[in-house]
């Protein structure tokens, strides 16, 4: 049994379509079966958005996120573009987050949306997540290169110097 939907997100979609309404509660009912750990945080501007995470930080270590636009509601997931998507059902052409479009709840009964979830979830639960979140100089901090920019910079004023 999942949780029942806090006072805030029901007051949050109280102005929508209630066709969209229960598409966002049971779509939000798939995550939390799939991560009943997880920590719901609500966010209200020209959408409502339930971004999931395990840490109470959704922008940082998030998976998924729930987002209830005026016309549909999307699933997205943080780390999307690193998700493996055989059934070719992401969108988006950002760096990072994909997204699905639910139209229906029988979209919530498709196998490959909780193997996605499930997946997701790995991402932030992972070892190697866990080595990227560490602060530089700590033992298993991932190393990284300046980026292209900064390097540019830093040659060119070393050049400036000479």
């Amino acid at each position: 049994m999942t949780r029942h939907p806090d006072a805030k997100l029901l007051s949050a979609l109280a102005p929508y379509d209630p066709h969209l309404v229960s598409l966002t509660l049971a779509l939000r009912d798939v995550v939390l079966e799939e991560a009943p750990d997880a920590i719901e945080s609500i966010v209200k501007g020209y959408a409502v958005a339930i971004g999931f995470s395990f840490t109470g930080k959704p922008m940082k270590d998030g998976f998924c996120h729930v987002v209830t636009y005026s016309t549909r509601v999307n699933l997205g997931f943080n780390r999307g573009a690193l998700l493996p998507d055989p059934n070719r059902v992401l969108e988006g052409t950002g760096k990072m987050i994909r997204h699905v479009t639910i139209r229906s709840l029988d979209d919530l009964d498709r196998p490959w949306l909780r193997r996605y979830l499930r997946t997701a979830i790995e991402q932030v639960s992972s070892p190697a997540a866990q080595v990227s979140k560490a602060k530089p100089g700590t033992p298993g901090a991932a190393k990284r290169k300046p980026s292209a920019k900064k390097a540019a910079a830093v040659t060119a004023a070393s050049r400036k110097r000479k």
